[in-house]
Order: structure tokens, then C-alpha cells, then sequence
């Protein structure tokens, strides 16, 4: 792999977590206008929509494409999961503990790279990993040491850990189930299994929604989550997994809760207290150390 391939693999990760990081923000302010199912229903299709123009103008796409559909399904079947719950988890968690809780991903996608590709993480991976999820773990418990001693987790964090999986079990696996498509076929078919997916299960929750009396942010948040949270950042994550190793890719999301935190402050919502911002350097710590010495990995 040459180096210009390597750089934009990582430029394409950093966007990825600063387009996420506002999904997080986005979302905790609309998490109780409209149920999960009704939000990630509208989002893939109006995603496919987007990235659906995108495939026809470039003409990529082949008969060979086409095979194998249920792959598609199932990638996104675990990411209308991932959507679904994190929805469902912003009704009562702040963003930024959620984007911590997000930030355990590299570990759990680490586990399941070792099953499904054999990928062996270094020691000083595993060590960055473990410094990673202490921050996040300092986070989540929003650095009151009290609670974190009588493990005392919001429901909404742990609604959202259990989508978390879902996601880090998608990571592994588009690299598994990739067949020579580009990023932006695949993405465009993982599009195609999630608005299907999303549109079969969230049909009662639309049909409930009074759309009429909904407010212009949750329409502004639909357009944000479809364009960039979807359609973008899905295909920086593609084609950042077929250029980099699982943990690589997935040690960006160390930079979300630092993401988070700048739209909170462009949003001007209320900023963390201090001691959460010490879990969030330590993130950022562990970030540093995934991706020092990237030839000699």
C-alpha cells in the first residue's frame, strides 16, 4: 500500500469522526420528537437517495455487484440496529457519554476481527485499547468515581453499548464480505439492505408519526444524519477498512467525544464539567499510541 493511499485512509477517518460526532450532538436534541424506528426508517432511504445518484453518475456499479444480496442485508441490518439503539439511547443520555460509550468500539471490533480475519493486535495495540477504554470508561460514568465504585450505568448508556456492538461487528465484516466492490457500491448496498430492513420494521412508527407537527431541527437533523452521517461517513468508513487494519480504522472513534464537545460548544449547549475532560484526553492519548509506527504494524 503506498503512502498517498495510506494518508487518505486516515484523512477519510478523521472526517468520519467529526460527521459522526454530530449525529451524537444532532440527535440528543430531536431524540424525543421522533421514535428511533420512524428517524433511521426516513434516514436510509433518503441516504440511498444521495449516494443512489452518486453510483449512477460514476457507472461503477456491475452484474457482478449484484451477487450475493444477502450480504448487503446483513451489514445493514446491523446498522439499522446500531441507529435504532442509538436513538433510543440519546432519549436519556448526554451526548457526550454517549460518544463515549462509542469510543469502546476499537476493543470490541478488535475481538471480532481476531474471529472473523485472524487479525492479531499487538501488544502495544492492546495496551492503547485498554488506555482508550478507561478514559471512556471515566466518561461514561461522568468522572464521579462514587458511581463508577457501585457501577451505576444510565440506562441510556447501556441501550446504546448494546448498538455499539452491532457497529463493531459490521467493521470486521465489510473487510469479510467485500468481494471486489468499490467503497461506494458497497456502502450503496448496505443502503439498499438498511432502508429495506428499516422501512419493513419501522413502518407502524411511521405511520404513528404526526409529521405535521414535527420541528424544522428534526428535518434539519434527517437531512445531516442522511447526507453526512449516512452516506459520507459510511464511505470513509468503506474505504478506510480496506486500506487499514480493524483497530486503525476504529481508533478514530477516540476523536468523538472531542468532536462531540466542539458541537456542543457551536450548538451552545452547556459544557461538560472538568473531570470528564480528563477521560477525554486520555482517549485522545490512546488514539496516539493506535496509530503510532504505522509501517511496523
Amino acid at each position: 500500500m503506498n503512502s498517498r493511499t495510506t494518508a487518505l485512509a486516515h484523512g477519510a477517518m478523521l472526517l468520519f469522526s467529526a460527521l459522526v460526532a454530530g449525529s451524537f450532538s444532532l440527535g440528543h436534541l430531536i431524540a424525543n420528537d421522533i421514535s428511533p424506528a420512524a428517524l433511521t426508517a426516513m434516514r436510509f432511504p433518503l441516504a440511498l437517495l444521495v449516494i443512489g445518484l452518486w453510483v449512477w453518475r460514476s457507472g461503477l456499479i456491475t452484474r457482478q455487484d449484484l451477487e450475493a444480496p444477502w450480504r448487503y442485508l446483513v451489514l445493514g441490518g446491523l446498522m439499522g440496529a446500531y441507529f435504532v439503539l442509538m436513538f433510543e439511547g440519546l432519549k436519556t443520555a448526554p451526548a457526550v457519554s454517549t460518544a463515549a460509550v462509542f469510543t469502546l468500539m476499537p476493543i470490541m471490533s478488535g475481538v471480532f476481527a481476531y474471529f472473523l480475519l485472524g487479525q492479531i493486535a499487538t501488544r502495544r495495540i492492546r495496551v492503547a485499547l485498554s488506555v482508550g477504554a478507561v478514559g471512556a470508561i471515566w466518561v461514561i460514568f461522568r468522572a464521579d468515581v462514587n458511581a463508577l465504585l457501585a457501577f451505576e450505568i444510565g440506562r441510556g448508556e447501556m441501550i446504546y453499548f448494546v448498538g455499539c456492538i452491532a457497529h463493531a461487528l459490521y467493521t470486521p465484516l465489510i473487510r469479510k464480505l467485500n468481494r471486489g466492490q468499490s467503497p461506494l457500491v458497497f456502502t450503496f448496498g448496505m443502503m439498499v439492505g438498511a432502508s429495506l430492513l428499516m422501512l419493513v420494521y419501522g413502518a407502524s412508527d411511521l405511520l404513528a408519526t404526526d409529521f405535521a407537527s414535527l420541528r424544522p431541527l428534526v428535518w434539519i437533523t434527517l437531512v445531516y444524519l442522511a447526507v453526512f452521517a449516512s452516506a459520507a461517513s459510511f464511505s470513509c468508513l468503506q474505504y478506510s477498512t480496506l486500506h487499514l487494519p480493524t483497530t486503525k480504522v476504529m481508533a478514530y472513534t477516540y476523536m468523538t467525544p472531542s468532536w462531540v464537545i466542539l458541537w456542543e460548544i457551536a450548538l451552545g449547549r452547556t459544557l461538560p464539567p472538568a473531570g470528564i475532560w480528563v477521560g477525554v484526553m486520555v482517549t485522545i492519548v490512546a488514539l496516539v499510541l493506535l496509530l503510532r509506527n504505522e509501517e511496523g504494524d
